[in-house]
């Protein structure tokens, strides 16, 4: 009959008897908050969604001392800034994907899902260059102008930052041979991206319905 004690593990009496334990298998990389690079990405994002609240806010504070808003000109255009909010919802859904393929190891979707995600996002800096040339106010003509250039450029900084991270990991995961912590990469670049996603619903309001209510 089999004794508990005799059922025990081999590594867990290694362990007991002070062996080392082999991890000579165990993966070099991991995703989540097992991963150096998740932390830092999501440092990064907590810094940059605080100056974005912290533009809505001085938005708001502006808009409150002055008689007309916006002061001096007509709000912006609506149709390029409601395409790329339609464009940059729609990119979350290959996002996702290639979030859900990388953790997988699935080399094929994650190809797909990038290049897919490459395309729209190039598609969506030609869309907010046309944002800039429909805003109408300079950034220089008011403090209305001021806030809304800033809200809009530092939104656009984050999207160009990751459309040229996801044009390097496709071209990296097309070119290949891979090492497994490029499914890492790409799965941090897919959290950044919904960054990305979410904090243009809140700026577009602000920037194309705030000065219409």
């Amino acid at each position: 009959m089999t004794t508990r004690r005799e059922a025990r593990p081999a590594s867990v009496a290694a362990v007991r008897r002070g062996d080392a334990l082999d991890v000579a298998n165990l993966p070099s990389y991991g995703f989540g908050n097992r991963s150096l690079m998740w932390w830092g990405t999501a440092g990064m994002m907590a810094i940059e969604g605080a100056a974005f609240a912290f533009m809505i806010v001085i938005y708001f504070y502006l808009r409150s001392l002055s008689d007309s808003w916006p002061s001096g000109g007509a709000a912006p255009d609506l149709l390029w800034g409601t395409l790329n909010l339609g464009l940059i919802l729609v990119s979350a859904v290959p996002n996702i994907y290639a979030d859900r393929a990388a953790i997988d190891h699935d080399l094929g979707k994650v190809r797909i899902c990038l290049v897919i995600l490459s395309v729209i996002g190039l598609v969506l800096l030609l869309v907010r260059a046309m944002e800039f040339t429909t805003l109408n106010v300079r950034g220089d003509e008011s403090a209305y102008g001021s806030v809304v250039w800033m809200l809009l450029g530092l939104h656009t900084f984050n999207l160009i930052t990751d459309v040229a991270d996801s044009l390097v990991l496709t071209a990296l995961i097309l070119k290949g041979p891979l090492e497994g912590k490029r499914f890492v990469d790409v799965a941090e670049n897919s959290g950044y991206w919904n960054f990305v996603v979410v904090t243009w619903v809140p700026i577009y309001a602000v920037v194309y319905w705030g000065p219409r209510f």
